[in-house]
């Protein structure tokens, strides 16, 4: 199974726009960055691609468990400091968890794969054709 995004860099500043199936994105830069702010940056996408399967993944757990959690709000952030980077969840339930069902939906998120490619247990082959 093959899964794609295909990314254009326009002419104009770091305007770009990404087809992933029958669907489009825009990517840009902030201005002070030298960008349009046309859209959100590579960072944030990124980010929101962490946080929607993390939250897809517990969502697939809990249904298979019979846990009514209710909505699931997964925030994603990038934390830059002393010249460190490094990322931070916060998970968040509509209702209440026991905390044996707190400590298992951890373990479960750090399972989903967009989590697990970022961690460094996904190849990238490189290459200029």
């Amino acid at each position: 199974m093959k899964t794609a995004s295909n990314v254009t860099l326009f002419e104009k500043n770091y305007l770009a726009e990404a087809k992933m199936r029958n669907h489009f994105a825009v990517i840009d830069e902030p201005v002070p960055s030298g960008g349009g702010d046309t859209g959100p940056t590579p960072v944030e996408y990124l980010l929101t691609a962490i946080g929607g399967c993390v939250a897809i993944t517990l969502r697939m757990y809990a249904e298979r468990k019979g846990w009514d959690v209710g909505k699931i709000t997964v925030n994603v952030f990038q934390i830059k400091e002393n010249n460190k980077s490094y990322l931070s969840e916060e998970i968040s339930f509509e209702k209440e968890v026991s905390e044996e069902q707190r400590k298992k939906l951890l373990i479960i998120a750090g399972k989903c794969p967009v989590a697990k490619m970022v961690k460094g247990e996904t190849l990238i082959e490189s290459k200029i054709i």
